[in-house]
């Protein structure tokens, strides 16, 4: 049976905090306020966890949206 591999389709809450080079506090901070607006990019939580569309970010940071 082949293998299967899954990209993942979503960024979490680390990986913004590293992209984006801000402390943890700032970043969970950050990604509460986008969440309640859903802008400047899309962000899902569930329960306390975020997680963040790769293409929806990814088009943010590179001045797309």
């Amino acid at each position: 049976m082949a293998e299967r591999t899954v990209q993942a389709k979503v960024y979490d809450a680390e990986d913004i905090q590293q992209i984006l080079g801000l402390g943890r506090s700032k970043t969970y901070e950050f990604l509460g306020e986008v969440n309640k607006k859903q802008k400047p990019f899309r962000v899902i939580k569930i329960g306390r966890i975020y997680r963040i569309p790769k293409d929806s970010f990814d088009k943010w940071i590179d001045g797309e949206i």
